[in-house]
This record gives structure tokens, sequence and C-alpha cells, in this order.
């Protein structure tokens, strides 16, 4: 039986991390884990229970105080063939990846104690090996000893035009100027957040697709794996 290994994908928000993430795992029949979800599913919670106020003024206190009753976890849909994200028991997978969460997810995340809970759960998931995570600090914190670490960019215009069009399809009203703006704005929050920012793992493999199709990425990312594996035989 062959070994498994623990993939780890980091990079900037809309560059395609899991959709790529997820077509590897499945590939592999690894377990696949978006560690942007759970962070997607505690902004949601956020936002139902008045955590943010007049003014989109954000109470982390009030948060913080309920965050032990937040249980955040995912179950396979044997429909789809994907691991779903569930809120408290509900799944949530659709109402998380609304403008509206995305606007306010890097706050959330930004927050200690969340970032604290969240990442002792990944770190637990990644325990038995053949995990593939995809996020923002997956190889700096959560899996530091990843047998492959990936940093995946791309030009801000196509990850805002990637984004755009996965909202449209999701029958969402945007405009492609809120999404540039939401890009912007948390990009600049996550690699300058005092907790665990974004940057790139010293031994990770940079990826940039901005002009490449979602079969490149996948070959490149297979084959990346598929040699960390021989090697370990």
């Amino acid at each position: 039986m062959r070994k498994k290994i623990n993939i780890a994908i980091d990079g900037y928000s809309s560059c395609g991390k899991s959709t790529v993430a997820k077509a590897v795992a499945k590939a592999l029949n690894y377990f696949y884990v978006d560690s942007g979800a759970m962070y997607r599913a505690i902004t949601l919670f956020a936002l139902q229970n008045n955590c943010f106020k007049k003014d989109n003024v954000f109470d982390q206190e009030a948060l913080v105080r309920v965050l032990d009753h937040v249980i955040v976890s995912f179950k396979y849909n044997t429909e789809s063939g994907e691991q779903e994200i569930y809120l408290n028991g509900q799944n949530v997978e659709k109402e998380i990846r609304s403008i509206q969460v995305s606007n306010h997810v890097s706050a959330v995340s930004a927050v200690k104690e969340v970032r604290q809970k969240l990442v002792r759960l990944q770190k637990r998931l990644a325990e038995s090996k053949g995990v593939v995570m995809d996020g923002r600090d997956i190889g700096t914190v959560v899996m530091p000893d990843a047998e492959l670490k990936l940093f995946m960019m791309a030009d801000h215009a196509v990850r805002a035009k990637r984004r755009y069009d996965e909202l449209k399809s999701n029958g969402l009203d945007v405009s492609l100027e809120e999404i540039e703006k939401n890009i912007a704005s948390r990009d600049a929050i996550d690699t300058t957040r005092e907790i665990d920012p974004l940057r790139q793992a010293e031994d990770a493999v940079v990826v940039d697709n901005s002009a490449l199709t979602l079969e490149e990425q996948f070959q490149f990312v297979v084959g990346q794996a598929v040699k960390r594996i021989d090697g370990m035989d």
C-alpha cells in the first residue's frame, strides 16, 4: 500500500486554490479540507448573531464570548462527491459563498481566538495523512511538515473576473468593481494581520496560474504529489 502525504495549498483569494485542491484530492482519493470555508462559516455565524453592528462595526468580543458554541464540521455529499461545510449541524455550503460573507471574512479570520479554534481542528484533520488542505496559513502554521506545499497566485484582474463569473453562475447579483474592491481589501488584511498572516512557506512551490487552464494546474500539482509519494516508497 502506497504511503500517503499531506498537501498544503496556500495563496491569495480567488486564485482557484479550492478548485484545484478538490480535483487533486479526488484523483488521489484524499480527504479535502477547505479551511477558507471554515472561516466563512464562522463569519456567517457572526453575521447571523449581530456581531457586526451599525456601519459594519465588528464586535469581536461578542463573537469570542459565544465561540465555544460554534461547531464547524464537514460531511461528504454522496450525490456531488464533495465535502460540504456544516455550521452547528446545518449545511451552509451555499450561504457562505455570498458577497456579504466575503466582505467580512478577513476581519473574522484576524481574530486570535477564531484562528486558534480552527487551527486546532485543522491539525486534527491532518493527523492521519492523505489530506489536501487549502487556505492562507496551511504550509506555514497548520501543516508545516506537509510533504508538498504550494503557493498559488494570479494577476489581480484575472482573480476578480474568476470570482465574478463564479458568483454570477450561482445567481448572485454582483458587480465586477465590487469584486475588485473586495479582493484588494482581503489581500491587504490577509497579508498584514498580526496573527498568522498570508505568506509563502520557504519550501513551497510557487504556481502563477494567471495563464494556466484548470487542467494544466491539475496535472502540475498531481505530478508534484506523485514525485513525493514515489520518493517515500
